[in-house]
């Protein structure tokens, strides 16, 4: 993505699993509100740390995270990894390793031409040689997530499961995981479908077979799919991302359809989405758009559409720098500058609208407007 109980956390969790899952169940039902709205660390803490490192996640989770957030793509010898996209060039230093040249190439994923090196074309073993980076660049742009470019390795789902079930258990808390199965399509072209291996490592994890899960993609079929062999899972639930209004989901356009996700976002496609999933999450501005003068304007009614269908909403994603606030909230200090007030500020408006949970890069500031809410 672009643009998140205290008491024998590893059997279950008790009252935290059900108040984080609040709302679980198969779809077409009234939507069961979270007892407050759930912070989603957005691959981690991402605005201070390289994304999807256990530095990342372990930030996350120190700052109050709800649940932490892995974007899953698949190697070459079919191991599910943490990365946010399988092109690796800006969130590794393997441009720096001579030994993996050869391997830079030109893919055309979901539709785009892309340029860089792939992780279906590496086995773990090489990908493990490599070290993780800050993604994000300018001048005093994250610079603290930069201080700790080349410390941390590339982590498997399985990895991350572990990671979690310790720190739920050092914390006396429950801590989720909210994963995305990104270019589910392109993978199974290929000849390494994503949905089985999901399963797989879900059935492995005795964390994982209790702790809440929310599985999120932007394609449909996947969590069609996924929800006939997992959805009797009661801590497993559904979300279905909503990408610019005039874009149709990869499946959809592999099919030939024309379904988009504007559409999708219409009550009749609300409705549509609540059979097979628990929750749907646009981004930002789909919710509550800028005006002329890039301050937000009037919502739309995609969070009453949605509640009135079933649905759980969630966004993204709320991040601390000047220049993805909306102006409202802008300061002086330019625009690559931390504004936390700002951020916080702007997540409170959002929650006024009546957010079940969002997704941001800095779950502190998250935690916050939460609290103040």
């Amino acid at each position: 993505m672009m643009r998140m109980a205290r008491r024998d956390v590893l059997a279950g969790g008790g009252a935290a699993t059900a108040a984080l899952l609040a709302g679980a169940g198969t779809g077409a039902r009234a939507a069961v509100r979270p007892v407050r709205p759930v912070v989603l660390g957005h691959r981690g803490c991402s605005a201070l740390r390289p994304e999807h490192t256990l530095g990342s996640y372990a930030k996350a989770i120190a700052d109050g995270a709800d649940y932490i957030e892995p974007d899953l793509v698949v190697t070459r010898d079919g191991v599910l990894i943490a990365r946010h996209e399988n092109n690796i060039a800006e969130t590794t230093d393997i441009a720096a390793h001579q030994e993996f040249a050869a391997r830079k190439t030109t893919k055309v994923i979901d539709g785009v031409s892309q340029t860089g090196w792939f992780t279906e074309d590496f086995t773990l073993d090489e990908l493990r040689s490599l070290r993780a980076r800050e993604r994000m660049t300018g001048d005093g742009l994250r610079t603290e997530s930069h201080g700790y470019d080349g410390m941390f390795r590339v982590l498997t789902l399985a990895e991350i499961a572990d990671f979690l079930a310790a720190e739920a258990a050092a914390r006396g808390r429950t801590i989720g995981l909210i994963p995305e199965i990104k270019h589910s399509t392109y993978f199974a072209g290929i000849g390494l479908p994503m949905e089985d291996r999901f399963a797989r490592e879900i059935a492995a994890s005795r964390y994982l077979q209790t702790a809440p899960v929310i599985l999120q993609s932007f394609e449909i079929g996947n969590l069609k799919a996924m929800r006939a062999t997992l959805g009797d899972m009661p801590n497993l639930q559904f979300m279905q991302l909503i990408d610019d209004d005039a874009l149709r989901p990869a499946d959809v356009a592999k099919a030939g359809g024309t379904l988009t996700y504007g559409q999708m976002l219409s009550a009749e496609g609300l409705a549509a989405i609540a059979a097979y999933a628990d929750w749907v999450a646009p981004w930002t501005r789909q919710l509550i758009p800028l005006d002329a003068d890039g301050k937000l304007g009037e919502p739309r009614a995609v969070i009453a559409d949605a509640h009135r269908s079933g649905l759980l909403v969630g966004c993204y994603t709320f991040r601390p720098e000047n220049q993805y606030l909306a102006a409202d909230w802008r300061n002086d200090a330019g625009p690559n500058a931390r504004n936390p007030d700002g951020s916080v500020a702007e997540i409170r408006r959002y929650l006024t609208e009546g957010l079940d949970g969002f997704f941001t890069d800095d779950p502190a500031l998250g935690r916050r407007a939460v609290d103040a809410a």
